[in-house]
């Protein structure tokens, strides 16, 4: 007998309803790592059309290019190396390899970008904005496939699965970081356009990926 047949004043509880979650397929999970990888290079050509920067590995990538002259796509890969090998340690070989496979991809087109797509002028306000959305939306797809863009992401994601920190919360305090080194080499309102993008990127993150929000996540 049910509680709230025995005792007829007790208000049920309403039970969830059931729902099977099924896990990415390879097929889906190749698919949302490209369609993250695309987010991502989109965001940064538009970033780098302004000569704005961003949080996270892909700031410190633009900030370095800025300031050495190198390719961001080369330096995208290279800062990424200590990172990946936290994230072999503290989240696994499969999820490593899958961010592994996504900075290659990143690096690699950032280095077809300028023959495919150039942008001779953007407003700050819109590359930054734009730019910082379609990073974290790019950030978001492939965490939502067990992914990462490497870098700082990294350890935020690790956060959130070891500590249960918000890891939209903690790369707005990375990017903080950055964005204050950033002061002595790029002109104060165009680091005041990059936080727009940092808080941009950081903004789709701290929304979207909560533990327990989506079924499966």
């Amino acid at each position: 007998m049910s509680q709230s047949a025995m005792y007829p004043g007790s208000p049920s509880k309403p039970s969830r309803p059931l729902i099977e979650v099924k896990p990415h397929s390879l097929l889906d999970d190749v698919y949302g790592i490209i369609v993250g990888v695309l987010f991502v290079v989109i965001g940064i050509v538009l970033l780098q059309a302004a000569g704005l920067l961003t949080g996270g590995v892909a700031g410190i990538a633009l900030l370095t290019s800025y300031s050495t002259g190198l390719s961001v796509g080369t330096l995208f890969m290279l800062i990424n190396v200590p990172f990946f090998l936290f994230g072999y340690f503290f989240m696994g070989a499969r999820f490593t390899i899958k961010s592994l496979a996504g900075s290659a991809m990143i690096m690699g087109l950032l280095k077809i970008m300028p023959f495919v797509l150039v942008i001779d002028r953007v407003h700050p306000a819109v590359a930054a904005l734009g730019g910082g959305t379609f990073c974290g939306m790019g950030i978001l797809a492939l965490a939502r496939h067990g992914a990462g863009v490497g870098g700082t992401g990294i350890v935020t994601l690790w956060l959130q699965k070891q500590y249960n920190i918000n890891a939209g919360r903690s790369q707005v305090m990375i990017d903080s970081v950055i964005l204050l080194l950033a002061l002595s080499l790029v002109a104060p309102h165009m680091v005041a356009w990059s936080a727009l993008s940092a808080v941009a990127m950081s903004g789709m993150v701290m929304a979207w990926h909560r533990a327990g929000r989506y079924f499966g996540s």
